[in-house]
């Protein structure tokens, strides 16, 4: 037994040695043909081989085949072992492919071919990758612009603080989102979490408010802003509600002025209504819907169904209390319809009323129109009513009394033959009525001035006496300063 021991310790070094010549010729061989794939195409006159000619060239050892002077056993694990060496794979580190020291020198020797073949197989890698990068260079080089302008919006979106779009959705989405009408975005803006409505929008809100007022007959306010002439001969009023043009037949105006006559006499009412229509232009008028046309957004009127409910209401309903909303003595709010030179008309809940020119205010009043225009809204003080009937109900009413009186305080500024300045509000049957600088109201009968004087002349006034219980100051023109051309 032991020198058959002896024996086969003689014989081991040997088999060794046998298989180290043998996995270095392999490597050497190996070599040579990798160095004749690379050589290849420097060669004059031949032609570049084909990437797979280069990888079938390579040896058995890429093809799967074992290696020369390995079993099948020992080649899987050899290869387990290499797969699991990170730094054999990177190829970086060549001494950390050296088995350890307890591995034996057979595993040792063909763990040094296997590292050969890893490195041929790299080169190799390496060359399919730059031919395949070239090949995929040449294919998207269109796309390269497409992927810049990617990344340029990217940036943008990071740097104004919104979303990526490749976080949300796909570029193709975002496209289509920056590329959608303006329509259908909400309007931007200046203040946060604020609302602004189009003129569309604020048609529609308007048009419905006049669908729900025919609906309910509600009571509706508008500006009287025409008078026109249909195609057949018939006299209508336009009011303008928020924007939308509302037609008033003549008839429905309301206009009072006595029973209807015949013949010359009906085509002179006419004519003075007209005149009347001419003069309310500008006022504001109540009116209810009496019909509609939705697809041309068209509106039928009618002032005098307005104008009987709201005499219902304030003049022949009573209150909670038991008494009428509007009685003699009451101040109340009035509209300024009408306005000429020594009378205004005014509208009070319905009924419509004329105020003279000497109930205007305490000092004299040359012309309404100075103080007055239509449109305007006024307080007035109940002086009478009359309630015969919805249809027959009269007021009476004034707007001095609203106001205080201070003609006995302005007569104590006045002194006897003194002089001052003052402007003519009328002449009447030779007594000239003067409005004095001070306040005070002034008569005079008589004038030093050549020329006479006129209305609204600037005329220097002598006061001769003061007349208390009138409240006027009674005196001469000594001249007059400016006329009125």
């Amino acid at each position: 037994m032991a020198a058959k021991k002896k024996e086969l310790l003689e014989q081991e070094p040997a088999v060794i040695g046998t298989e180290n010549s043998e996995a270095a010729d392999s490597g050497a061989i190996l070599l040579e043909e990798m160095a004749d794939c690379t050589d290849a195409p420097a060669a004059a006159g031949e032609v570049e081989p084909e990437l797979d000619e280069l990888l079938s060239d390579m040896g058995p050892d890429l093809t799967g085949n074992a290696i020369p002077g390995s079993s099948d056993d020992e080649l899987s694990c050899e290869t387990a072992d290499w797969e699991d060496s990170e730094v054999e794979v990177t190829g970086i580190n060549d001494g950390a492919s050296d088995p350890p020291p307890s591995a034996s020198p057979k595993r040792a020797a063909r763990k040094k071919s296997d590292t050969r073949s890893t490195k041929a197989v790299e080169q190799s890698d390496a060359m399919e990758g730059s031919v395949t990068s070239s090949f995929i260079t040449e294919a998207n080089g269109g796309e390269t612009e497409a992927l810049t302008a990617e990344m340029t919006e990217f940036t943008e979106d990071l740097a104004e603080g919104r979303e990526p779009a490749s976080a949300s959705s796909p570029p193709a989405s975002r496209r289509a989102s920056r590329g959608r009408p303006a329509a259908e975005a909400p309007v931007l803006t200046i203040e946060a979490r604020s609302e602004v409505e189009t003129a569309e929008e604020r048609e529609d809100v308007i048009w419905h408010e006049i669908h729900n007022a025919y609906r309910t007959r509600r009571i509706l306010m508008g500006q009287l802003c025409g008078i026109e002439q249909t195609d057949s001969g018939k006299t209508i009023a336009i009011a303008d509600y928020k924007g939308f043009r509302i037609v008033i037949p003549l008839k429905e105006m309301m206009i009072q002025v006595g029973r209807s006559p015949s013949g010359q006499a009906y085509a002179d009412l006419m004519l003075r209504q007209n005149k009347i229509l001419n003069n309310m232009l500008g006022a504001h008028i109540d009116f209810v819907v009496k019909g509609i046309d939705s697809k041309t957004r068209s509106v039928v009127a009618s002032r005098q169904e307005a104008m009987l409910k709201k005499r219902q209401i304030f003049y022949l309903d009573s209150d909670s209390a038991g008494m009428y909303r509007i009685y003699e003595g009451r101040v109340v709010q009035a509209r300024i319809i009408a306005v000429a030179e020594k009378v205004i008309r005014v509208e009070i809940f319905g009924v419509e009323c004329s105020i003279m020119a000497r109930d205007l205010a305490w000092d004299w009043v040359g012309d309404a129109h100075e103080r007055f225009s239509v449109g305007d809204e006024v307080l007035v003080r109940v002086l009478g009513v009359r309630r015969d009937s919805l249809e027959e109900i009269s007021v009476k009413a004034d707007i001095k009394s609203v106001t205080q009186n201070n003609n006995s305080e302005n007569l104590k500024k006045c002194r006897i033959q003194s002089k001052y300045a003052g402007k003519v509000t009328d002449v009447h049957k030779g007594v000239v009525y003067v409005r004095l600088s001070n306040g005070v109201n002034a008569v005079a009968h008589s004038c030093y001035d050549q020329r006479m004087p006129g209305k609204k002349d600037d005329v220097s006034f002598a006061v001769t006496r003061i007349d208390e219980e009138r409240g006027v100051a009674v005196g001469i023109i000594t001249r007059i300063i400016r006329q009125n051309l």
